[in-house]
């Protein structure tokens, strides 16, 4: 509880007295004002440990387009009694606390998520263009985050998908389009600016060496891409 500023990329989100987040490992972050918290719980797990839950980079709160910050009012009450539940039941003996850990964490996921329900789609069945498209998006979101141990991006363009897709350019083009209302370029190139700016700010890499990891041949060739998107260059945006 308490003032907070977190900053992901190019975006801020402040709270002003009390609210919930969630973080992704692969989605570097950085916040400020922290010595003005005064007080709060927070809960770490893995993967693994919601497993039975599904595949919870799905979730909007874990994907790097979705909403992760969320300003509380009325709702801190509800919060504050998982997370204190989850200490109760941490410190037992019961056998099986861990399933009851899990159930709380799961919902947490949810309520989080259920704050902005208009960001979530319901569908019963998928046609063929949301599979494929769902494919693209999820084989462009495994080439992130980059790192030294998860560099250089293996495709670059729609025929690079396509071709790993095993679909036609046309077709995957078509699917993402019907679904996205974006070109496969579009959303290929919405996706690398989001990662240079994640590391224009959060990693001492040189302009050269981002532009290099990121697949561009030259740095001049990253320099127009990033102020063709954002009317500045990256050394300009970095120093901002």
């Amino acid at each position: 509880m308490g003032y907070s500023k977190t900053i992901f990329a190019d975006k801020e989100v402040v709270i002003e007295k009390q609210g919930l987040g969630f973080s992704n490992p692969n989605i570097p972050f950085a916040s400020d004002g922290v010595a003005k918290v005064t007080g709060g719980y927070f809960c770490i797990f893995n993967k693994d440990f919601l497993r039975q839950f599904g595949d919870i980079d799905n979730y909007l709160v874990f994907h790097p387009q979705g909403n992760r910050i969320f300003e509380l009012t009325e709702q801190v009450k509800k919060v504050t009694a998982i997370f204190q539940q989850m200490l109760v039941e941490i410190n037992t003996n019961y056998l099986y606390k861990y399933d009851l850990l899990r159930t709380l964490a799961n919902e947490l996921i949810h309520f989080g998520m259920k704050l902005e329900p208009s960001l979530h789609l319901q569908k019963n069945t998928k046609s063929a263009s949301q599979r494929i498209a769902d494919l693209f998006l999820d084989l462009l979101e495994r080439q992130f985050p980059i790192d030294e141990n998860h560099a250089n991006l293996k495709f670059h363009t729609a025929s690079d998908f396509a071709k790993q897709l095993n679909v036609h350019a046309n077709h995957l083009n078509k699917a993402v389009k019907e679904i996205t209302q974006k070109t496969t370029s579009q959303v290929i190139a919405e996706r690398i600016l989001y990662e240079s700016k994640i590391l224009l700010k959060q990693s001492d890499w040189n302009i050269s060496e981002i532009a290099y990891v990121l697949g561009f041949t030259e740095s001049s060739h990253f320099n127009n891409f990033f102020k063709k998107h954002t009317k500045t260059s990256p050394s300009k945006f970095r120093k901002g």
